[in-house]
């Protein structure tokens, strides 16, 4: 995982322009403020739909690629660091209440009273099925055609064409 300041100003500004773009996207999810939430992101693909009350943090450290549907309520906290990016492939569902998680905090309370965020890359492939209300940890990745079930929360790597459900998320079965 690879530190970061968040508390920096240049950082505050991005994510307080994020926020309100976010919100204004929330309140009336027009075709000009979903232009302005997919202009935040690193790359936005053709064909995306993003549903009402998406949220980020900065949204500088996304990729989503084509034809990918984001249901209501998404959370995505990402990093403003080139390498610890939210990337989603081609053709994913992401459902209602989904969290994807980029950024935590330090274990150690020392280390925590500093403030310090720490990122780590998430890595969604192709053709991915994220269930609702499921939560997607740091430094994770989730190989093509995987199903993540309804409330997981995925703490660790997911194979391909494999379905994932629980807490913590374990390998149901091959699909």
């Amino acid at each position: 995982m690879k530190a970061f300041n968040s508390l920096e100003e240049s950082f505050i500004k991005q994510r307080k322009n994020a926020h309100e773009i976010c919100r204004l996207f929330a309140k009336s999810p027009s075709k000009g403020n979903l232009k302005r939430l997919r202009s935040m992101f690193a790359h936005c693909g053709e064909q995306v739909v993003i549903e009402a009350g998406f949220h980020c943090d900065y949204g500088s450290g996304i990729k989503i690629g084509d034809r990918t549907f984001i249901n209501i309520n998404c959370t995505m906290l990402d990093a403003p660091l080139t390498d610890a990016q939210i990337t989603i492939g081609d053709d994913c569902l992401i459902g209602p209440n989904v969290q994807i998680l980029a950024v935590s905090h330090a274990v150690n309370p020392t280390e925590r009273l500093a403030k310090a965020n720490f990122a780590a890359p998430i890595s969604i492939s192709n053709n991915v099925w994220v269930g609702a209300g499921a939560i997607i940890l740091a430094g994770i990745t989730v190989a093509d055609n995987a199903v993540i079930g309804a409330g997981a929360i995925v703490t660790k790597d997911v194979a391909a064409n494999t379905l994932v459900a629980g807490n913590p998320a374990v390998k149901i079965k091959d699909i």
